[in-house]
């Protein structure tokens, strides 16, 4: 007769959180200052808020927005904010940095407001596997937010996990 297989996971005080869960869906937009700039690097006043009056906003409507200024594209920065106020009632998010700051922040934001009450002296595993990018900064921010309540904080998954705290036995 063969032995049932018993899920010991499935079945153990393990919490696992997948920060993949935390992330935000809808398209992410990179917006470039050069795209209103004459011939892409120069800002002449006039011709800038011409662009950005005629410019069709609505193109963004529940984007996730990064307003991007590259490295030697010199704009004083007034001129990314004009972009801001501009993008801001149409958004779901905008920032002011590349699509790597936007991600770190769209995590931020959610982490924030992350209830540990649930992980109270639990046995805490952070999911390591991932489909979707997870900021590193962001597994640093539960961590240090998990570290003051949990018992026990690894990584990885049930079955592979690197141990990261274990609160001692006073």
């Amino acid at each position: 007769m063969a032995k049932e297989i018993v899920n010991r996971v499935a079945n153990s005080a393990l919490q696992v959180i997948d920060l993949e869960e935390f992330y935000p869906e809808g398209p992410r937009t990179l917006l470039s200052i050069t795209d209103f700039l004459d011939e892409g690097v120069v800002l002449r006043e006039q011709s800038f808020r011409e662009r950005l009056e005629n410019h069709n906003w609505t193109t963004y409507k529940g984007h996730f927005v990064a307003v991007y200024c590259p490295e030697g594209v010199l704009v004083p920065q007034w001129a990314t904010l004009l972009l801001v106020r501009y993008l801001q009632p149409v958004t779901k998010t905008v920032i002011v940095g590349t699509i790597d700051d936007l991600e770190r922040y769209l995590f931020t934001e959610k982490l924030a407001v992350f209830d540990t009450t649930p992980y109270q002296n639990g046995l805490v595993i952070i999911k390591g596997c991932a489909n979707k990018a997870v900021p590193q900064q962001a597994m640093g921010i539960l961590a240090a937010k998990l570290i003051p309540v949990v018992r026990k904080l690894s990584y990885g998954e049930a079955c592979s996990s690197v141990p990261l705290y274990s609160k001692s036995k006073k």
